[in-house]
């Protein structure tokens, strides 16, 4: 976008059919006959002046929180305080929801990111503090004037993010700004200012400030946005990685001089677009790209240079998958998160070699038992790893996992593949063999589930017969008093 006359008679054309909305004009006209400033601030004001849609709407006002309340009342459904020792409440009006906070004049002491909160009497010095410079862009209402100290329609226009103020100072107040920094990159397409860039890279050990649980906040954002690659390149590039994410700028490896290897690296940021690509209508899948970013960390552990020259990363799946867990369990995501993830990079290297052997009907029914609800990730995972640029070899890899598909989805159709379990559950097998509760029922059952994966179903006369067989094989028929006590085994 170029800071053109019609550029800005577009944006100034979006904004004024937001500040239409009756709910604004409500609030605008409720604040002044109170006596009290009010403005369209921050994410609301940049989102209607790039012609998005918003979620929320965000003021600032000169009134105090308690004032501010006082004022939404009688023209709201719902209203809340949850932030009000930071000035913030909040209301639901017209079926919207809206949050109001007073002017802020924050300090801070730079040994946590936590300001000393300070409330201010006037807009401009209020937007002085926030973070960049297109957030800092205010509409006074009713009015509508356009309050922008700083040039950030002139950013917003050309694409490009900067702060306020200094930047060292602005990230030396809060690091979180710089993961911040990188989200925005994600989420918006825009280009870091030099000065901004610099002061990140100086000041990216600060980020170690922020708690676990307000970095994966940011991450989180950052991954699920329109291009993620993008951001995680900031963040590498800046040095913050290296303190939140390590595992990511440590797939950087060193390049033998005959490239005996890819660059895995850009082959993991490859894979995460790639599987962006097969999302598909259901939105962006944080498990999905979490996987994509993470499924080589193992390598840069497991490298070895073989004899002749060959670079082998033997078991960096199983590798990779305990460090994500790791890694993960640091930043604090949830537990089902963390499982699902760890899980399909331990399954990723399952595919390949598939194409040169083939498989049975059993080992395509462990694949599918192995994956269990993550199946269809996995198959978004495997097919976005395939980055060769090999066209001959690029198009049998597709066509093995095809083939693959269509075996599982024939399988599925034939025997209900997907819920896959013996024709004896717990009870029948302590029933059959006479048995009390014990670690024997747990053998018992995975001998007839591998029966039923590497068999297909047998019925339940033959799983009973072949389970009566396998029981008179085991030291524990010999010994009923190590599996019922005071009872004989028939």
């Amino acid at each position: 976008m170029t800071d053109s006359p019609s550029d800005i008679r577009e944006a100034m054309r979006a904004l004024h059919a937001m500040l239409d909305s009756p709910t604004i004009q409500r609030l605008g006209r409720a604040f002044a006959a109170g006596g009290q400033e009010l403005a369209l601030v921050g994410g609301s004001v940049r989102d209607a002046l790039l012609g998005r849609a918003g979620v929320d709407l965000d003021f600032t006002t000169s009134a105090s929180p308690d004032a501010s309340l006082a004022l939404l009342r009688p023209l709201s459904t719902a209203h809340w305080d949850i932030g009000r020792a930071f000035g913030t409440v909040g209301a639901r009006v017209d079926g919207e929801q809206v949050e109001v906070t007073t002017y802020r004049a924050d300090s801070y002491d730079h040994r946590t990111r936590k300001p000393t909160v300070a409330f201010g009497d006037n807009l401009e010095d209020d937007l002085r503090r926030r973070d960049f410079t297109v957030n800092a862009i205010a509409v006074r209402l009713p009015e509508r004037t356009l309050v922008d100290p700083f040039g950030g329609v002139a950013d917003l226009l050309a694409g490009v993010l900067r702060t306020p103020g200094p930047a060292s100072v602005s990230f030396e107040d809060d690091p979180l700004r710089i993961m911040r920094l990188a989200r925005f990159v994600a989420q918006l397409g825009f280009t870091v200012d030099p000065e901004t860039f610099a002061a990140a890279r100086q000041r990216a050990a600060t980020i170690e400030m922020v708690s676990a649980e307000r970095v994966r906040d940011e991450l989180i954002k950052l991954l699920m946005a329109p291009d993620p690659v993008a951001g995680l390149r900031l963040l590498v590039d800046t040095g913050v990685a290296e303190h939140v994410l390590p595992e990511l700028p440590a797939l950087r490896l060193e390049m033998d001089e005959h490239h005996h290897h890819k660059d895995v690296y850009e082959h993991s940021l490859t894979v995460l677009r790639q599987a962006i690509d097969l999302e598909g209508e259901g939105g962006p899948d944080l498990v999905l790209r979490l996987a994509a970013l993470l499924h080589d960390i193992g390598k840069p552990r497991t490298r070895r240079l073989e004899p002749g020259g060959v670079v082998t990363f033997h078991n960096h799946d199983l590798v990779g998958a305990r460090m994500a867990t790791k890694r993960l369990r640091a930043l604090r995501f949830d537990k089902g998160v963390i499982k699902q993830v760890s899980r399909l990079i331990e399954l990723h290297m399952r595919f390949f070699g598939y194409g040169e052997h083939e498989w049975s009907d059993a080992a395509v029914r462990r694949y599918v038992r192995d994956a269990g609800p993550l199946l269809d990730r996995l198959h978004r995972l495997t097919r976005a790893d395939m980055t060769t640029r090999n066209r001959r070899k690029a198009a049998r890899l597709r066509s093995a996992y095809d083939e693959l598909e269509w075996r599982i989805e024939y399988l599925a159709e034939q025997e209900e593949l997907a819920a896959v379990r013996p024709e004896l559950d717990g009870r029948a097998i302590m029933r059959v063999l006479d048995i009390s509760p014990g670690p024997v029922v747990g053998r018992a059952y995975q001998f007839l589930l591998d029966l039923r994966l590497d068999e297909g179903p047998v019925g339940e006369a033959e799983a009973t017969r072949r389970l009566r067989a396998w029981w008179a094989e085991q030291p524990e028929a010999e010994d009923p008093d190590t599996t019922t006590p005071g009872r004989a085994v028939s």
